[in-house]
């Protein structure tokens, strides 16, 4: 196992982007400062090594990251319905950047920062741990929070990600990452093929402009049921006729995990979240399986309908579902619907969340 360090960018006002890359059994790894990304994963398959992360060869793809490929998202990850929540009676109104909405925290959320990092090494693997302090009022949000996300490899093959904020008054968080994974290898082809499963009974229903409605709605007998795996594909007609919420592109919707908060609320005698299996994808050409758990409540699952003609690595060209996502998460627009897992922290109540993803081929 071993961490190397080099430049990957200087932004404008001088200060450095450092690019991390961790091995550890298998997988090479590497992460950025810019937005605690993740730019490149390289694991085995049947046919080679293969990079199955979507991504930028240089900083100036993230400094222009419409799509949000790779990036830690923050404070709140995904939604918040006409940009504004309440609290104690208080209004507080976000910045709008997705029509009437706030999405990912804003117009300069956690992605578009320069973390701090601190690679280290232990007993369970590589690391780098990436911090970044966000002042009372930044971007709308109330208090100060400070932030801490680790993101290292263990022997085992397997990515292993901590989320942490700590903050001196209530205010709602979500942390998540925004990677793109093509199992068959970034820019080889889209992921319709894919198969998926996904540990989830139900799915948040959410409007036209992909805000919750409150309800949460029972997979069962619709396009949106992955209790058995399925390809992306298997009822994109009808995902893409039959739902409103997919708005004619395909899936981009959050799904409850079995045994979480807001399902069966099964937790340790600790009363801390545990993790509980997620997701399952796997790509047959190359054998590769991705095996997903999380102490989050949900799952943003996202077949990247939006992605248009960006220009990736090595002379790859994102379109339309050329990557899914798999954003563990609380349900978007929480802190404006009571009946949802609460996403509010604050001094007595630290954010601590983590996900793992293990790979094999």
């Amino acid at each position: 196992m071993n961490i190397t360090k080099k430049t990957f960018g200087i932004l404008s006002d001088g200060r450095e982007a450092e690019l991390f890359t961790l091995k550890a059994g298998e997988l090479e790894f590497s992460v950025s400062s810019f937005g605690a990304a993740w730019t490149s994963l390289i694991m085995p398959g049947k046919n080679g090594r293969d990079d199955v992360l979507l991504g930028f060869s240089s900083l100036d793809g993230y400094l222009h990251n419409g799509p949000f490929i790779g990036v830690t998202v923050g404070r709140f990850a995904n939604r918040i319905g006409n940009s504004a929540f309440s609290l104690d009676g208080k209004k507080y109104q976000l910045y709008q950047n997705d029509g009437a909405n706030t999405l990912h925290g804003g117009r300069k959320g956690f992605d578009k920062k320069l973390w701090n990092a601190f690679p280290y090494e232990d007993s369970n693997g590589v690391f780098v741990r990436f911090e970044l302090e966000s002042p009372d009022g930044e971007e709308g949000y109330p208090g100060n929070c400070k932030a801490a996300v680790t993101y290292g490899l263990s022997g085992n093959n397997e990515i292993i990600a901590e989320y942490r904020a700590e903050l001196d008054a209530p205010c709602p968080v979500n942390l998540t990452n925004h990677a793109y994974f093509n199992l068959a290898g970034e820019g080889n082809g889209n992921i319709l093929l894919h198969q998926v499963l996904l540990y989830a009974s139900s799915y948040v229903e959410s409007s036209s402009n992909l805000i919750p409605t409150g309800k949460l709605l029972p997979v069962a007998g619709t396009p949106f049921d992955f209790t058995a795996a399925k390809s992306i594909n298997a009822d994109f007609e009808s995902v893409c006729g039959g739902d409103i919420a997919a708005i004619g592109k395909g899936y981009d919707h959050c799904y409850v995990i079995q045994g979480g908060t807001g399902d069966t609320g099964k937790e340790s005698a600790a009363g801390k979240p545990v993790l509980r299996p997620c997701a399952e994808v796997r790509e047959a050409k190359s054998g590769r399986l991705l095996r997903l758990s999380t102490t989050q409540p949900g799952v943003q699952f996202y077949s990247g309908n939006f992605l248009d003609g960006i220009e990736g690595k090595t002379g790859s060209i994102y379109n339309k579902n050329a990557g899914f996502c798999l954003e563990t998460q609380h349900f978007p627009d929480s802190p404006n619907q009571d009946s949802f897992p609460s996403a509010l922290f604050g001094p007595e109540k630290p954010y601590r969340e983590q996900a793992i993803f293990a790979f094999s081929w």
